[in-house]
């Protein structure tokens, strides 16, 4: 019963080798989901954010404007703190409840922890395997602009507002190199889900202090 987390920056194709791991047979578990699973109208969570930062959070039917909340906090790192104090122990919870109930659903199941912000928040967790995606900043942002319609100073801001690559890099135990053709990257994916086991087994057998 593996326990995998997968991260990457912004515009990193995290989400490219999330959906192929999927096909490959994983259960994922997306935490930008959980995170607005645990933030529906008439949440505890959804509450505190209405009380830390004003009922303008808040949309006529009740639900969060995650716009305009993303807009209060971003580049402000003392909000950001006090935002994250308020969503990471209820996301910690709920994510962990559907971690429980896919392995009693499948005690052989592989399930895949899709984090941006392992990082940042959830790197003490006990996982099997830590997966990074990686394509370079200039990458990244050519992404951004060319896909998400970013301007180039914000999608800069973007990345920048992020853990460094080199930071995502020394907590991997796996990199995937994302640069390149989609084909390409999958084909890291479908390897390493051939090798899982062996992968698994070096880390359990050498752990490493995180």
């Amino acid at each position: 019963m593996p326990l995998v987390a997968l991260t990457g920056g912004i515009a990193s194709g995290k989400s490219t080798i999330a959906r192929r791991l999927a096909e490959l047979g994983a259960v994922i578990v997306d935490a930008d989901r959980v995170v607005r699973d645990v933030q529906q109208p008439g949440s505890p969570v959804l509450d505190a954010i209405a009380a830390e930062f004003g009922a303008g959070m808040l949309r006529a039917d009740g639900s969060l404007d995650r716009a305009g909340l993303g807009t209060r906090v971003f580049g402000d790192a003392a909000a950001v703190q006090r935002l994250n104090a308020i969503v990471h122990p209820a996301v910690r919870v709920e994510s962990k409840r559907q971690f429980d109930a896919a392995f009693a659903a499948d005690p052989d199941a592989v399930v895949v922890y899709d984090v941006p912000l392992l990082a940042e928040a959830r790197l003490g967790d006990p996982w099997d395997l830590i997966v990074v995606a990686h394509a370079p900043a200039d990458v990244r942002a050519q992404r951004l602009v060319e896909l998400r319609g970013l301007t180039a100073a914000d999608a800069a801001a973007r990345i920048g507002s992020q853990v460094s690559d080199d930071e995502r890099q020394r907590i991997a135990d796996i990199v995937i190199d994302t640069a390149g053709s989609i084909g390409h990257t999958l084909a890291q994916v479908d390897e390493l889900w051939a090798e899982l086991p062996r992968h698994i087994a070096d880390r359990r057998s050498a752990p490493r202090v995180n």
